[in-house]
């Protein structure tokens, strides 16, 4: 039986490698540059001008979503983020059951529409601080939104082996007490 020689073990190292090479993919300008219609966005969540908060927090909640659009005439007068309830109404309305949408949404919210970039979104999402944008069509009625959430979603898509094969409570380096989400 003849033993394999170092020359055998170098060739077999840099194929390899070059297979690694071949399945490694970049991030460029261009990846951002794709419509937000590419992206698997979902039906957005409505409610009426006049729904009680009541009605909006269990909307929020059942679905497990971070908004609702609020439509009048079918057309987008606002929307109602959980950031709004956190920072307008917990603590500071007593009775959900008798206030209403209208006066804690975000009236007139920053649009997009489905032939918008991905890159537009994100620079809309930091300029703002937003967490989510509506999408409409050419008539104001909201089509989809589009939440930062799905953008990541997108992003892991290039790197799914990186992604899932991290191990489930890897090292953190930093703060040791959680500070929210």
């Amino acid at each position: 039986m003849e033993l394999m020689g170092d020359d055998y073990f170098d060739d077999e190292l840099k194929s390899m490698e070059e297979l690694m090479r071949e399945d490694q993919i970049t991030l460029s300008e261009k990846t951002f540059q794709v419509p937000l219609s590419t992206l698997s966005l979902k039906t957005p969540m409505v409610v009426a001008t006049g729904t009680s908060v009541e009605e909006c927090i269990r909307i929020l909640s059942e679905s497990h979503i971070g908004c609702v659009l609020v439509l009048e005439n079918n057309k987008l007068r606002g929307i109602l983020t959980e950031r709004d309830i956190l920072l307008k109404i917990v603590g500071k309305v007593k009775d959900i059951t008798t206030v209403f949408v209208d006066k804690f949404m975000t009236p007139d919210p920053k649009i997009l529409s489905v032939n918008d970039s991905i890159d537009q979104a994100l620079r809309l999402m930091n300029q703002g601080g937003y967490r989510h944008v509506p999408i409409v069509d050419e008539k104001s009625r909201p089509v989809t939104i589009v939440s930062i959430k799905d953008i990541v979603s997108y992003i892991v898509e290039f790197f799914p082996q990186d992604v899932l094969n991290l191990p489930p409570h890897p090292i953190h380096i930093g703060a040791k007490h959680r500070e929210g989400g």
